[in-house]
């Protein structure tokens, strides 16, 4: 007999006959990695591939790219507009003319009715740029609506408000890039392995030719901790006491950054006096980190020459999220670690094109980073688009996490929801159902059709998903990427664009503004519209994109590529050209465990899925990972309580239940639970989400719960709690 590598029968991969490729962007993340769909000879897709030529992903693709192309012959996707009169009657098919008219006479007739703001527009963070700055044109322009906004509330609102607070403007200042070149990471509240993997991968290829200190702060022992040097596991909504706390070492022990203080910053006086408040020693009683370990990260921190901060939803889905943010930004100002290589804060994105929405969409404000508040910027995008500028409102309306309690108290009657799912990814879902069904008229346009939301819909929208269209995301590092259209759009569903643009035509108000036809027609306004401001797109186009594998911004006309990082001339975008200090008090106005409801409840990703697994949930290839709602338990609690590792427990908050699989583990503390967020059934149905008084972004991360054992684990008695809970 034969031993040997040699002798082994070889792995073969399935030639999936691959006759055409084309070149897209991936639909998941914010990364923005450049791929590949392989059609084979009858057109079908049946493949995916990352670009190798591309400098975000080097050829690599997570797990979820990697089956992305399976997504275009998913279940449940729209085949055809439906209609309903009542919100319990069966749909019916309908089409197009038919569903396009009934939806702007009901438009019509709540505006005429109670106002222009009493019809409310919550869209997305994927769907395409030119798609959000078009559906900014319908609801801004021809609608007039000042209740307008985005799913990036949920998940990116606390990032932008820091920023705009701190540097005067919205906008990543870093890039992947930085990883190549800083001497210290301080990763809080950012799982990247499990959240942004190729982002992870580009973070250990730094790490590979140099070593640098890696320091996370995270409740959780995530895998992110697991390779760091130093796990901070803070306490819930704390992150604002360890974040002055760091800076109180570092101006206590003189290591700050003088000069780039004095030559950039404002507000220094104020913002060290409150600092002083937290000393290590009282710090430590709060956010449970220990005064030496504070001590040791504010050192390394300071002293090196180069040092980055990046974050995800762990501080942006706090009561304190835009806090946290500035806490961060404020770390990164008083050591100079802004705007130069290795030095920077960077807020790592949640949805493929969070950012689009944030640049272009309108819904705090206007195209191109403008605000209604600003008259100057109205009269500019009021002549452009050739209105009145008295047609604007002269500020921003509810987010989107006001109009919901805004349609409770009956001020919005209408409302149309575009590629999100509020019955998955707005907290308390009891109440949201409820909310649902006191409008007047509800218009959901999605990819699929068995949305949740969609069971109180009157008008449902069949949409393209992501490569049955065409045009550009921005990802996380301000990298404008192109997603070529791979496949026609499935059935009789449309792109975003021509939906929107289809809309406009049943207005009188839409006969004054030019909508064109084509995704590169709109990009074209967009170019014009930046030229001369920080997001410049000026100088790129499609084929120029595609060429470079993506762009980022700012990149003015002429220029052969963008430009990685912001900030760097030490010019920020307020009035002065300085950055703000931001004295930051805590204020602890968490929900926290007690005696009734002893442990917290924590939530996070999973590599496998995707937001609520809309997608990710009927692809079996990622489904066959974690099908099932479950949490991660500290073994010694769960002796406690008699819970045992497989078996099925009850959770309870003050607001539902659920019922979930337990897994044992010691990656979280004795008085915590962890649920992947991917199981809306579960971590919604028991989440507070009390809102961050800058941002109104919702903190689904710090709610506390009680666990029962279920004492009948048969299938048939779990299914049956689950359903009376829910």
């Amino acid at each position: 007999m034969l031993f040997g590598r040699k002798h082994k029968n070889p792995i073969k991969i399935v030639d999936k006959e691959v006759v055409d490729w084309k070149y897209t962007t991936c639909g998941y993340c914010s990364t923005g990695c450049s791929i590949e769909v392989g059609l084979d000879k009858t057109g079908k897709a049946v493949s995916s591939r990352g670009v190798a030529s591309a400098d975000v992903n080097r050829g690599k693709l997570c797990l979820k790219g990697i089956f992305e192309h399976e997504l275009f012959y998913s279940e449940n996707r729209g085949r055809v507009p439906l209609m309903r009169n009542q919100y319990y009657e069966d749909f019916q098919e309908a089409g197009w003319d038919q569903t396009l008219d009934r939806t702007a006479s009901e438009i019509k007739r709540i505006q005429d009715t109670y106002g222009r703001d009493a019809f409310a527009i919550v869209s997305t963070g994927q769907i395409m740029t030119e798609e959000f700055y078009t559906l900014g044109k319908l609801a801004r322009g021809v609608l007039g609506t000042n209740n307008y906004d985005g799913n990036t509330t949920l998940c990116m609102s606390s990032a932008v408000s820091g920023y705009k607070r701190s540097f005067g403007s919205d906008g990543p200042p870093g890039c992947y890039d930085d990883f190549e070149h800083t001497e210290c990471l301080l990763a809080i509240g950012s799982n990247l392995p499990e959240q942004h993997p190729i982002i992870f991968w580009r973070l250990k290829q730094a790490l590979e030719k140099r070593k640098f200190p890696v320091i996370v702060v995270d409740p959780r022992v995530t895998m992110m901790a697991q390779m760091a040097d130093i796990h901070l596991p803070v306490t819930p909504g704390t992150d604002v006491v360890l974040l002055n706390s760091l800076a109180h070492v570092i101006l206590d022990e003189g290591l700050q950054d003088r000069e780039y203080i004095e030559s950039h910053a404002n507000g220094f006086s104020e913002y060290s006096e409150l600092v002083k408040e937290y000393d290590p020693v009282s710090a430590s009683r709060i956010c449970g980190i220990d005064e030496d370990t504070i001590r040791n990260v504010a050192r390394l921190y300071a002293k090196a020459n180069a040092a980055m901060s990046i974050w995800t939803m762990g501080i942006n889905q706090s009561t304190h999220g835009s806090d946290g943010v500035v806490g961060i930004n404020n770390l990164n100002l008083i050591t100079g670690n802004v705007g130069k290589l290795g030095g920077t804060s960077l807020s790592i994105t949640g949805q493929c094109n969070a950012m689009g929405t944030r640049e272009w969409s309108s819904c705090s404000g206007l195209p191109g980073y403008r605000a209604l508040e600003h008259e100057q910027d109205r009269t500019d995008i009021a002549n452009f688009w050739g209105i009145d500028k008295e047609f604007f409102p002269k500020k921003r309306g509810m987010f989107q996490t006001d109009i919901f309690p805004a349609i409770e108290t009956g001020q919005i009657k209408g409302l149309w929801i575009i590629a999100t799912n509020p019955m998955t990814s707005m907290s308390d879902t009891a109440r949201i159902r409820k909310t649902l069904e006191k409008l007047e008229f509800l218009v959901v346009q999605d990819a699929y059709e068995d949305v949740e939301t969609n069971e109180y819909s009157h008008v449902y929208f069949p949409a393209g998903l992501w490569a049955e269209k065409e045009g550009c995301f921005t990802n996380t590092e301000r990298r404008v990427n192109l997603i070529r259209n791979v496949l026609p759009p499935y059935a009789d569903s449309k792109p975003d664009l021509w939906i929107f643009n289809q809309m406009e035509k049943r207005f009188e108000q839409g006969k004054k503004i030019t909508f064109p036809e084509t995704a590169e027609g709109v990009f074209e306004e967009l170019r014009q519209l930046s030229k001369g401001r920080m997001l410049d797109y000026s100088g790129m186009s499609y084929d120029k994109i595609e060429k470079q594998r993506g762009i980022q911004w700012p990149c003015t006309e002429g220029d052969e590529t963008g430009n990685a990082r912001l900030y760097t001339d030490g010019k920020f975008q307020h009035e002065d050209q300085k950055a703000k200090l931001i004295p930051l008090p805590f204020v602890d106005n968490n929900e926290r465990p007690d005696d009734g409801y002893p442990f917290w409840l924590n939530s996070g990703r999973v590599v496998e899925h995707f937001h609520t697994r809309t997608r990710t949930g009927k692809l079996g290839n990622l489904n066959k990972f974690s099908p099932t709602p479950y949490m991660e338990m500290n073994p010694d609690a769960a002796s406690e309580l008699g819970v045992e590792h497989g078996s099925y427990a009850r959770l309870i908050s003050r607001r539902g239940d659920a019922v979930v699989m337990v897994q044992l583990t010691q990656r979280v503390a004795p008085n915590m639970v962890f649920i992947p967020f991917h199981f809306h059934e579960c971590v919604n149905r028991l989440s507070l989400g009390l809102l961050d008084p800058h941002s109104r972004q919702p903190a689904y991360k710090q709610c506390s719960v009680k666990i029962e054992p279920v004492a009948d684990q048969s299938a048939a008695a779990v299914r049956n709690l689950a359903a009376r809970s829910f």
